[in-house]
C-alpha cells in the first residue's frame, strides 16, 4: 500500500484535478490561485517539521534525533486570496515541543509570508534578505532558518518555471493585450523591456498568459515572444490591443495576421498631446475624448461612422492650429475605432492597455529603491509575482447572449475574409494553364 500523501501532494493533486475538470476556466483559475497560496504556506510549514526532525517524511534520519509525525490539526489563516485551511503537523516522542516559527501560536494571517516572497523576488531571492524581511514582518523570534527559506524560495521558483512552460491549448481568447515595461537587470546595461501578454477568454475571464525578456521592443523580440506562445498552443484572438510601437505592430501582423487590432487610446492621446502647446492641452484632451466617449450608435459600422464624423469635426476645428496633432489622429483612425465593432459593454475595457500598464507601474515602484535587479531571472520572477497576485483581482467582461452572438459574427466575418485572401494569393501564385 503506498504511503499516505502529504498535504502538499494532496494540494497539487487538487490543482491537477481542477485543470482536468469541466468547470469554466475563470472559475478554475480562481480556485487554483487560492490553492497556490495554500501550497506555498503548507510547504513552508512541512519544511520546518523536516528540519526539526532532521528528516523528510518516510526517511531515516539521525538516530540522535527522536520524535515522529503523528497526524495534523487543521488551522484556518487569512490571506489576500481569502481564508486558507492549513494542516498544522503534530509530533510525538520529541524531547522538546514543536512550534512553527512561521505560524507561531497565535498568527492568523499569512500576509507576512506573501510579502516575504515578493520581497525575496525584489532582492534576487537572497536567503539572507528573505530572512530579514520575515523577521521585520513577524519579529526576530519568528525568523525561519536558511534551509526553510531556501525551500520556500525554491518552491516559488518551481511554480514560476512551471507557469512559463504550461500548455496554452485550452485557452480560447477573445481579446489579447500586449505591453512592455523597462527594468534594469543586467550590469552595465540600460533598462531593458519585459514583454507581457494577458487576455480575456471566451467566458469573459482575465488570464495572464506570458512574460519574456527582450533586448528591445523591436520586431524580433515581440515576434519571438508571440511565436513561443503560439507554439505552446495559444490560438489567435479576435482582437489584439497594443500601443503604437512599430516593432510590436509588425510582430502582431505577422503572428496574428487574421486578428483585428485596436490601438490603445490612452497611448495615442499622449502622442497627440505631445504635439500641443501646454496651455492648450486641457482643451484638446477633452476634445479628443469627446470623439470616443458616449457613442450612441449600435456597435459595428454605425458606431464607427459616428466616431469618424466626430474625428473629422475635431480635424476641422484644429487642423490650422495643430496640423501635426490632427494627423496623429486621422492617420490611424481605423485602428482607434476598431473596438466600436465589439459589444458595447466591453468598450471601456478593450480600448486601451491601462490595466497591465498600471500593474507594471506598481512593479517599478517596488524596485525603484533598489536601482538594478540582481539579474534577468530575478526581474522576471518579480514581475510574475506582482502580476500573478494582481491578476487575481482583475475583472473580466460580461458575456451576455447578445455579446456572444456579436463576437461569433465577427469571427465568421474574419474567417470569411481570411478565406478570400487565401484564394487571392492562390490565384496570384498559380501560373495560368
Amino acid at each position: 500500500m503506498p504511503p499516505r500523501l502529504s498535504a502538499t501532494e494532496r494540494i497539487r493533486g487538487q490543482i491537477d484535478e481542477l485543470f482536468a475538470s469541466d468547470q469554466g476556466l475563470g472559475e478554475v483559475l480562481e480556485q487554483v490561485a487560492r490553492l497556490s497560496v495554500r501550497l506555498v504556506v503548507q510547504a513552508a510549514v512541512e519544511a520546518e517539521v523536516s528540519e526539526f526532525l532532521g528528516r523528510d517524511r518516510y526517511q531515516r534520519g539521525d538516530r540522535d534525533r527522536v520524535g515522529y509525525r503523528n497526524g495534523h490539526a487543521e488551522l484556518t489563516v487569512k490571506t489576500t486570496a481569502g481564508p486558507v485551511v492549513l494542516e498544522r503537523p503534530k509530533l510525538r516522542g520529541t524531547t522538546e515541543p514543536f512550534t512553527s516559527r512561521l505560524l507561531g501560536k497565535g498568527v492568523s494571517r499569512t500576509n507576512a509570508l506573501e510579502a516575504l516572497v515578493i520581497s525575496g523576488f525584489v532582492r534576487g531571492l537572497s536567503v539572507r534578505d528573505v530572512e530579514a524581511a520575515l523577521a521585520e514582518a513577524l519579529g526576530p523570534e519568528a525568523a525561519l532558518s536558511k534551509s526553510t527559506v531556501s525551500r520556500v524560495c525554491q518552491q516559488v521558483k518551481d511554480e514560476f518555471d512551471a507557469w512559463k512552460l504550461r500548455d496554452l491549448g485550452a485557452i480560447e481568447l477573445e481579446y489579447l493585450f500586449l505591453d512592455g515595461s523597462h527594468f534594469r537587470m543586467h550590469p552595465g546595461a540600460r533598462a531593458e523591456p519585459v514583454l507581457a501578454a494577458w487576455g480575456i477568454t471566451t467566458q469573459g475571464a482575465p488570464v495572464l498568459l506570458g512574460l519574456a525578456p527582450g533586448a528591445h521592443e523591436g520586431h524580433d523580440p515581440w515576434a519571438g515572444f508571440l511565436g513561443e506562445l503560439v507554439a505552446r498552443g495559444l490560438r489567435p484572438p479576435l482582437l489584439v490591443i497594443t500601443d503604437g510601437a512599430p516593432g510590436l505592430i509588425g510582430a502582431v501582423e505577422l503572428v496574428f495576421a487574421n486578428s483585428l487590432r485596436q490601438r490603445c487610446l490612452v497611448h495615442r492621446a499622449r502622442n497627440l498631446l505631445a504635439k500641443i502647446p501646454i496651455h492648450a492641452q486641457a482643451e484638446v484632451k477633452a476634445a479628443f475624448w469627446q470623439i470616443f466617449d458616449d457613442i450612441t450608435a449600435e456597435p459595428g459600422e454605425a458606431a464607427v461612422t459616428q466616431a469618424r464624423q466626430r474625428a473629422h469635426a475635431f480635424a476641422d476645428r484644429y487642423h490650422q492650429r495643430y496640423p501635426a496633432a490632427v494627423a496623429c489622429l486621422i492617420d490611424i483612425l481605423p485602428e482607434l475605432t476598431c473596438y466600436l465593432r465589439f459589444p458595447r459593454e466591453h468598450w471601456a475595457r478593450i480600448r486601451h492597455t491601462n490595466l497591465i500598464e498600471r500593474t507594471f507601474g506598481e512593479t517599478r515602484r517596488r524596485v525603484k529603491v533598489i536601482g538594478r535587479l540582481p539579474g534577468e531571472r530575478s526581474c522576471l520572477s518579480l514581475v510574475w509575482a506582482v502580476l500573478d497576485r494582481a491578476s487575481r483581482g482583475w475583472r473580466g467582461v460580461v458575456m451576455t447572449p447578445a455579446a456572444v452572438r456579436l463576437l461569433q459574427e465577427l469571427r465568421r466575418q474574419l474567417h470569411h475574409r481570411s478565406q478570400l485572401e487565401e484564394e487571392v494569393v492562390d490565384q496570384t501564385v498559380t501560373p495560368a494553364a
